[in-house]
């Protein structure tokens, strides 16, 4: 399993990124600050770096610069600068993608595995699940029960594929609806209810004894 550092300052940012990317298969470690970014790429080495330019601490900048002298290893900056000579100054230093803020944490986790296929630096996991006689497909956005297609929604899809990436995790409904739509809204959290009820009514035998979502009172789903 690919492990990616994200060096980023803003708390809802590495939240998202970090839910977006566990859910794509990966591992992911944070950092807030640019000196702490640097110490645990030292001595946690990742597969590839997520890196803010704004940091306190150290600059992005300086901590791509002193990454570029001791390793090649994939880098990825995240950053609300937008002048073209931030943008160049990065890919002199050797980043191998620039993202400019606000972006699609999904635009992300495709650029992430792009980069990994493109250095050749780790095997990409794969993007297909299997649970059960279920096959999700993370890539193709499809669910396979058995050799018969099932055809759900986005919303279903995403809540599905959040549960299946980690058998076991018990999710509450607001941590559901962070992952499916980004964001959570309290009072909005009920509405998770109503898709899973959908995601059964597809997916079970029995929707009454659920195999593939169960219910875990007074806490959410798994």
């Amino acid at each position: 399993m690919a492990l990616i550092l994200i060096i980023e300052d803003e708390p809802e940012l590495v939240k998202i990124l970090r839910s977006y990317l566990e859910k794509a298969g990966f591992s992911v470690v944070t950092a807030s600050r640019g000196d702490q970014g640097l110490s645990i790429w030292e001595h946690q080495p990742p597969d590839l770096v997520l890196l803010d330019l704004n940091l306190p601490g150290m600059d992005g900048l300086d901590v791509a610069r002193e990454i570029r002298r001791k390793s090649d290893m994939p880098l990825i900056m995240l950053t609300a600068r937008v002048e073209e000579t931030d943008r160049l100054i990065g890919l002199e230093l050797g980043a191998d993608d620039y993202v400019v803020k606000p972006y699609s944490p999904r635009e992300v986790v495709a650029r992430v595995r792009a980069v990994l296929r493109r250095t050749g630096k780790t095997q990409v996991v794969s993007n297909v699940i299997h649970i059960h006689d279920l096959e999700i497909d993370l890539d193709a956005h499809s669910t396979l029960r058995g050799k018969e297609a099932v055809e759900l929604t986005p919303t279903e899809f995403s809540l599905l594929a959040t549960l299946a990436s980690q058998p076991g995790r018990v999710y509450s409904r607001l941590q559901l609806l962070e992952a499916v739509q980004g964001v959570a809204y309290e009072g909005y959290e009920r509405t998770v209810d109503a898709h899973v009820k959908n995601l059964r009514a597809k997916l079970e035998r029995d929707p009454k004894d659920p195999r593939y979502i169960e219910t875990v009172f007074g806490v959410g789903y798994n």
